[in-house]
């Protein structure tokens, strides 16, 4: 296929609605009936590239633009309680994954809400049960933790630093305080900036800082300084990440979405391109259209994982867990109230042997699921590999949503068999996912009661 020289349409999808990352995604998941025992679910699964995820739902601020599943705060004794329940939760995961078969995990991360709210005391708690319970060597693999500036504690840092952490993610959004405080996210500059000197200083091999675009109120001029505060830094990554407003959060409650976003889309589209290129021009690699980094950074992923094929071990209430055939997790909520509850719920569960939640993934799932994965990273999807999973060829399996891709400009395909989104493709990202979504993954999330 070669890239066609027509025009692009004159109406193109907007590209600032959601973002696309599993698939299918969590509101599509259902209450599963009957619920199966994991040990069903994971008997012939694939237990030498599993990733690992503990989830903490605690924050101290939700931002406005923010509908992850996290709560503000936690009532004296419900982060110890929590940790209880996901040690429990650990110890029902590793006995259903039996002892017939070596486990090995790949890689590790540690995600939220913000892990760093737990005091250094309980950090140590976090590390345990990953070690001791599931039986990952965290020294031995990359693991990932999420911070912000408000709670990277040099004794926090020091806990991380010492249990093997590899990479620390930094949510700074803007280093600007006026825009901060739009985006209901009130830091000052200076705490900001006394946090990444903390994390420099305990040395973690990988820092990489978060950053907004189309926060009301943001310019050419302040993404710029924005951009320019961050590499002063020098981050091994930098996460550029589009503002949605969505329902049930704090910006969603005052704004009209829909009017919000015809009104930034284009605007936001202007903010990406200069990120984009600032970054590019200062020594960065574009992986994703939210990901660069820094070509001299030390590798982060192992060799031997794919994200595509293999399995997903998720701890907490908020994580999720994926096996071949089914993807699973506790219920999910944007609500302050419903996610209290469901967190209270997970805290007194004693009987962590079945899924609750999920959704079955059959091979025409597991097709769209490898296609998004792939292509909508930098280095695409690889034709040869396709084929020789599913027998058959992506231009038969997605041919008509291939092919306007590729008549938009946004589709190409490079001499080593890969098929490749163009760099305006890549800013089409969250555009794109949702083409190929199935019918009935599309009818499933469309009739999700947001809670």
């Amino acid at each position: 296929m070669t890239r066609p020289s027509a025009a692009a349409p004159a109406v193109l999808p907007r590209p600032y609605q959601s973002y696309t990352y599993a698939y299918p995604h969590k509101t599509a998941y259902r209450p599963l009936t009957p619920r199966p025992l994991l040990k069903d679910l994971w008997e012939g699964e694939s237990r030498q590239a599993l990733s690992l995820y503990l989830h903490i739902p605690f924050c101290e601020v939700r931002c406005g633009f923010c509908n992850l599943f996290t709560r503000i705060g936690a009532p004296d004794g419900l982060t110890g309680r929590y940790l209880d329940a996901v040690r429990r939760q650990a110890a029902a995961v590793r006995e259903a994954l039996g002892e017939d078969e070596p486990v090995r995990f790949a890689n590790a991360a540690f995600g939220g809400g913000t892990p760093t709210y737990l005091e250094a005391t309980e950090l140590e708690r976090l590390f345990d049960i990953a070690e001791q319970e599931m039986g990952a060597d965290l020294r031995a693999i990359p693991l990932s933790v999420e911070a912000s500036p408000a709670t990277a504690t040099a004794d926090r840092l020091a806990v991380l630093a010492q249990r093997g952490t590899t990479r620390l993610s930094l949510g700074v959004q803007s280093f600007v305080e006026e825009e901060s405080r739009a985006a209901v996210r009130p830091q000052r500059r200076a705490d900001v900036e006394a946090a990444l000197g903390r994390i420099r200083e305990a040395a973690l091999p990988v820092l990489n800082i978060d950053l907004i675009y189309g926060i009301d109120g943001q310019s050419a001029a302040s993404w710029r300084y924005s951009l320019d505060a961050a590499l002063a830094w020098q981050p091994e990554e930098i996460y550029l990440y589009p503002l949605y407003i969505r329902p049930l959060t704090g910006l969603g409650r005052h704004t009209d979405p829909q009017a919000a976003d015809r009104q930034w889309d284009e605007e936001r589209l202007r903010r990406y391109r200069e990120g984009r290129d600032h970054l590019l021009s200062q020594g960065y690699e574009q992986v994703s259209m939210r990901m660069f980094r820094r070509v001299d950074a030390p590798p982060q992923g192992p060799d031997d994982y794919a994200c595509q094929t293999d399995g997903m071990i998720g701890l907490g209430c908020g994580a999720r867990s994926y096996t071949s055939t089914l993807h699973y997790s506790f219920d999910y909520a944007v609500s302050m109230r419903e996610i209290r509850g469901i967190v209270d719920d997970y805290t007194t569960t004693e009987d962590f042997s079945h899924a609750l939640h999920g959704r079955r993934v059959d091979e025409d799932e597991a097709r769209r699921r490898h296609l998004l994965q792939s292509l909508l990273q930098v280095e695409g999807l690889a034709v040869a590999d396709y084929r020789l999973r599913f027998g058959s060829d992506p231009h038969d399996d997605f041919g008509a949503e291939l092919d306007t891709l590729a008549a938009r400009g946004w589709l190409e395909e490079s001499g080593a068999g890969r098929l490749l989104l163009s760099p305006e493709g890549l800013a089409h990202s969250d555009a794109i996912g949702p083409d190929f979504f199935s019918p009935a993954v599309r009818e499933a999330m469309a009739a999700y009661e947001m809670k």
